[in-house]
């Protein structure tokens, strides 16, 4: 089965939140592990990787005359850092990986080509795709079940830092959320679920993507019935 996972890159970082600090190397060695075994079971993955560790556009538009284009811009370049630091650390542990980036960047990475990257994940290569959809005003959530799509994976995973599936709300600052084991992308948006972007979930229900939620630390086991969350597109 193609598999995509969509990491954030908070979770790059682990549980660590000094700003100097954007990467956790036990974190990432745990998630380099836990895709070789997936790639071990039979698996072929593919990752979109988020660039919040690194920069939030927000922010900046907040402090500075920064228009919405422009950060969303910045934000793409920081997911292609974070892609190109994953790259060589799997390459490292002996995992081959490409990355696969929507805005052209011939020095560092290859652009962005359908039939090449289902070549690569043929190869049994993992492939990361970076600056998400390569224009501004859509999130790294609609990026991955964008990808999901056109590889024509059977499910997307979402690999959550600190959260180990779908709740009615944040389980880290609401203590009345409770866990959703299963529901349907069409509750996810008549409740506003925080699973993804409502134009992500959008997206997977009209195209018929399931969407599972775990955390970073299951991504091996995310084929487990026992496992998350799923988010089924109904």
């Amino acid at each position: 089965m193609k598999i995509l996972i969509k990491l954030s890159g908070e979770s790059l970082s682990g549980s660590n939140r000094e700003p100097s600090r954007e990467y956790d190397e036990p974190t990432l060695s745990n998630i380099v592990e836990q895709i070789r075994s997936l790639q071990q079971s039979g698996h072929q993955i593919a990752l979109v990787v988020g660039g919040g560790n690194l920069f939030r556009g927000h922010q900046l538009t907040g402090k500075l005359s920064i228009e919405r284009p422009t950060a969303d811009y910045i934000g793409m370049l920081a997911t292609v850092q974070n892609a190109l630091v994953l790259r060589d650390y799997f390459e490292s542990k002996g995992v081959e990986t490409r990355v696969s980036s929507a805005i052209s960047m011939p020095q560092i990475c290859e652009g962005y080509i359908p039939k090449r990257t289902l070549r690569h994940m043929n190869k049994g290569r993992v492939v990361i795709f970076a600056a998400g959809l390569g224009v501004p005003y859509f999130t790294t959530d609609s990026s991955a079940v964008q990808r999901a799509l056109e590889m024509k994976a059977g499910i997307l995973i979402m690999a959550k830092n600190g959260v180990n599936g779908l709740y009615t709300g944040d389980p880290r600052i609401d203590s009345g959320a409770t866990f959703i084991k299963e529901t349907t992308a069409s509750e996810v948006l008549e409740k506003n679920l925080k699973a993804a972007d409502q134009s992500a979930v959008a997206l997977a229900k009209e195209h018929g993507l399931l969407i599972k939620i775990i955390a970073v630390s299951d991504i091996a086991q995310a084929l487990d019935i026992n496992i998350g969350s799923v988010i089924k597109p109904e």
